[in-house]
């Protein structure tokens, strides 16, 4: 019963934590949560707080609570800031992206064996489609002068904006890794940014970088075939390199008879056939299996292209190149991962467990849903 209304308490979150008949998404609760643990957790919201109202709100001794809230940091279950001068914040993580990333560092062959059967249930693409929490931004080399793009669909300005860095291993490959499946592209190659950098390096999540060295795995990413997936925002708080054999997002998407309509993207691959000399490495780039070849040249599917680039940037003929989607499948870009978050609440016809959202988080709520209905909030 503890963990049901643990799962019910996550599945309230933005990413979501539904329920299987097979129960699970319980068992990767009791393997990664204490009962105390589980206990505390349904006392956290998505604000963050001290320990001493988390402690008062679950009738907890505030000593215990302080030191049980910094153990379940530690194991990434939920999310602590630090802000000079102040006692630490805890707020509630959801599953992904939050607590299944922080395990990058513990992870167990039965933990690997759970996600892998849980994933195509936590993934829901009507969801996804409507409300991602990623994006795909082309790589760099794909992108020429010709083509119409803003800063915020170009990965390395998104960067460039930011001061605090942090690369971690993907927990995605990672764990393919440990089944012996997946692949050998580069591992150290998941970014994150912000002032919470102290809880990426304190718990060991990752490490600090400079903005060259992440340019530089930008680089990497292309050379690898790796999709770039920041958050879903016009201001990002993370970015992705995925591949599409390991990468849990992608490969839910590639089951889709067209990925293509359900990732956030702009821009699609355009083919000019008569440039094309037949030698396939498009085939062998593409993620998304949006590229096939008939008699020596290429065929491309553009329900399955997800915009990401990678056959373009290779593509030794010029005969691939990226063009803008037309103007009513451009998607919505949310201004910040808040925003996102709270869209996909929405979509997700959820607001939060008692006491998730603050008022002033209902009435964002409020005014995100008047602004997309015309009605007036309440």
């Amino acid at each position: 019963m503890l963990y049901d209304k643990l799962a019910q308490h996550l599945d309230r979150l933005p990413g979501g934590f539904p329920p299987t008949k097979r129960g699970v998404e319980i068992k990767i609760l009791e393997l990664l949560f204490s009962e105390e643990e589980a206990t505390l957790a349904l006392c956290l919201t998505l604000i963050s707080e001290t320990a001493r109202t988390i402690a008062f709100r679950g009738g907890l001794p505030l000593a215990e609570t302080e030191q049980r809230l910094e153990a379940m940091s530690a194991k990434g279950l939920i999310f602590r800031s630090k802000q000079p001068g102040k006692a630490p914040a805890y707020m509630a993580a959801q599953f992904v992206v939050g607590i299944w990333e922080y395990q990058v560092g513990r992870l167990t062959p039965e933990l690997v064996t759970l996600i892998n059967d849980y994933m195509p249930d936590l993934m829901d693409p009507n969801i996804w489609e409507k409300a991602p929490q990623m994006r795909t931004v082309p790589v760099g080399r794909s992108i020429t002068p010709q083509l119409e793009i803003m800063t915020y669909e170009r990965a390395e300005e998104l960067v460039k904006a930011k001061r605090h860095f942090v690369v971690s291993p993907c927990i995605c490959r990672k764990e393919q890794q440990m089944q012996q499946e997946g692949c050998d592209k580069p591992l150290d190659v998941c970014l994150s940014f912000g002032d919470d950098e102290g809880f990426f390096l304190k718990n060991k999540i990752g490490r600090r970088a400079s903005l060259n060295e992440v340019l530089d795995i930008l680089k990497q990413a292309d050379r690898a075939g790796l999709v770039l997936q920041p958050s879903n925002g016009r201001e990002i708080t993370w970015l992705c390199c995925c591949c599409g054999c390991c990468c849990g997002v992608l490969r839910t998407l590639k089951t889709h008879p067209a990925p293509g309509h359900l990732v956030a993207s702009p821009f699609q691959a355009a083919l000019a056939p008569d440039l094309c000399t037949g030698c396939g490495v498009c085939e062998k780039r593409c993620p998304m299996d949006a590229v096939s070849m008939d008699s020596h040249r290429a065929l491309l599917d553009p329900d399955r292209c997800i915009g990401c680039g990678l056959c373009v940037s290779t593509c030794p003929a010029k005969a691939l190149f990226l063009e803008r989607k037309p103007a009513p499948l451009q998607p919505h870009v949310p201004k910040d991962i808040v925003s996102a978050s709270l869209k996909l609440l929405w979509k997700r016809g959820k607001t939060g467990p008692a006491g998730l959202l603050s008022m002033a988080g209902r009435s964002a709520m409020d005014r995100y849903r008047s602004k997309q209905t015309g009605a007036r909030p309440s």
